[in-house]
């Protein structure tokens, strides 16, 4: 898990994921969406997929990414569970979080 924090640290990658969000994007350009050199958001690349936060598929020389949301899925809820937030999922899908201190 401490892959997935290490990668969600830097503020160039949690962009890719947000971008990732409305779909699958090609590893140009996503990389033409940043204002860093191409090696240098190949390297972001590879720190988001190795933490499995993202996949790569390749066709040929072209690279499409694609978010593997529950992954992250799985690092945030455990997150939260260590500063003792119970979060369920009910039926239809979306998170809830309750704390459990004590009420008011």
């Amino acid at each position: 898990m401490s892959t997935v924090f290490k990668a969600l640290s830097d503020p160039t990658r949690r962009k890719v994921l947000q971008l990732l969000q409305a779909g699958p994007i090609g590893a140009g350009e996503l990389a033409d969406m940043f204002e860093v050199s191409k090696p240098t958001m190949s390297a972001h690349f590879a720190v988001l997929v190795g933490a499995g936060l993202i996949e790569a598929e390749k066709q040929g020389r072209n690279v499409t990414y694609r978010l593997k949301l529950s992954v992250l899925e799985e690092a945030l809820l455990a997150f939260a569970q260590a500063f003792g937030l119970q979060v369920t999922r009910p039926e239809g899908g979306h998170s809830e979080v309750e704390s459990k201190q004590e009420k008011p």
